[in-house]
């Protein structure tokens, strides 16, 4: 069982800071994992990963690893720690998003989900157990359950359903789990995700199914799929009381900065999300003084640093101006400096928002803090809103 232990909790917010052990690491919470879906976080080295960003742990794919390079090749190679090189904890997706985003492709089924490659439309299935095994053959710290996330809008028969099989398959993923054993020598954790669209009642459902099976943490599925930032924050609020207080709270896929922090607020401890490094390759920079599109034109002859805040690799040797010719040159080297920053940035905000919970100043910092971080210091949107 995963050893979760809460070092701090804030007097007036449901905010905490803690840590847990896995045997590539201690992981300190508040935590956000840079996502790595195919073995790799896009545009950034594993060097910069561990010695600038100081990633603690990122996250890959099941779904997107199984297709390939295919798990007959990760165990040869002893593993995903080993064939990408990266010896700090890794924490798989079961591939539950990936197969609700191919809702084209798929069809459910009671034990599992029937979906093509997206790659060459080659017909598979993914079971609770097969998902196990594949997460046993990638050699994750934490693994997740097989679930559905629901899209949104939805409607309660279809959130009722797809919740109830949710929680059917929860229970296959523990019986699985609990029969295998790790390939690689080292503990594997497993995760349960919590479901129910916007529905409180579900989410009470789902929550007691899910607890009921005692796993090592929990998640929260099915938001950041379109509903309105206030819709989110209720849901996880009100979801994170149905979480056990000594166990980490996983809010999958969130989100902006102001989404981390907020959700913080109101009792989550993990974040994982796309955005700093798909927005990052369209020159799209969060700053602790707000966000800049770095394409604008207003930033030619801007020779200031991105962040002066910043210490990262990016702002100590390059200029707005500079990052702006590139993109504007279409060099590759613009999505690294850009990506470095952005994981830099998200990472840095988690390590400041646990140095205040400890201080027990995290509410103030935070109502200051999304304030400044929220500004668009540019004409143009981002545009660049996804999961």
């Amino acid at each position: 069982m995963l050893k979760f232990s809460i070092v701090t909790e804030q007097n007036n917010s449901k905010a905490r800071a803690g840590y847990f052990e896995t045997d590539h690491g201690i992981i300190e919470t508040p935590v956000f994992m840079p996502v790595g879906t195919q073995g790799t976080v896009k545009g950034v080295n594993q060097n910069f990963l561990l010695k600038d960003i100081r990633a603690q742990i990122i996250l890959s794919n099941t779904y997107h690893l199984y297709l390939r390079p295919g798990t007959e090749i990760l165990e040869k190679a002893g593993g995903l720690h080993k064939f990408m090189n990266w010896q700090k904890p890794i924490l798989t997706d079961s591939g539950g998003y990936q197969v609700y985003s191919l809702s084209s492709l798929r069809k459910l089924k009671e034990n599992g989900v029937e979906f093509r490659s997206h790659l060459d439309g080659s017909l598979h299935f993914f079971s609770p157990e097969k998902v196990i095994q594949i997460q046993r053959s990638i050699g994750s710290d934490i693994m997740m359950v097989l679930d559905e996330c629901t899209p949104y809008p939805c409607d309660f028969e279809y959130a009722k359903k797809s919740t109830e099989l949710t929680s059917n398959w929860a229970l296959l993923n523990k019986e699985a789990f609990d029969r295998t054993s790790s390939l690689y020598g080292h503990k594997q954790f497993l995760f349960g995700i919590i479901q129910g669209s916007v529905y409180k009642d579900l989410r009470e459902k789902s929550g007691k199914d899910l607890t009921n099976l005692d796993f090592d943490g929990y998640a929260i599925g099915g938001l950041a799929v379109g509903e309105p930032s206030e819709t989110m924050y209720d849901i996880t609020n009100f979801t994170t009381d149905l979480m056990p207080k000594d166990k980490p709270r996983y809010l999958m896929g969130v989100g902006r900065p102001e989404n981390l922090l907020e959700s913080i607020d109101r009792g989550v401890d993990m974040f994982d999300c796309v955005m700093p490094t798909r927005n990052a390759r369209h020159g799209v920079l969060f700053t602790s003084e707000g966000v800049l599109t770095l394409t604008n034109s207003r930033f030619k002859d801007d020779f200031e640093k991105v962040d002066d805040d910043c210490d990262c690799y990016t702002c100590n040797n390059f200029t707005r101006a500079y990052l702006r010719h590139l993109f504007n040159a279409g060099e590759l080297l613009a999505l690294e400096l850009a990506s470095i920053h952005n994981l830099h940035f998200y990472i840095s905000l988690m390590n400041e928002a646990r140095k205040r919970i400890l201080e027990g100043s995290f509410v103030d910092w935070k109502i200051k803090t999304i304030k400044k971080i929220s500004i668009k210091n540019n004409s143009q949107e981002d545009g660049m809103e996804e999961k």
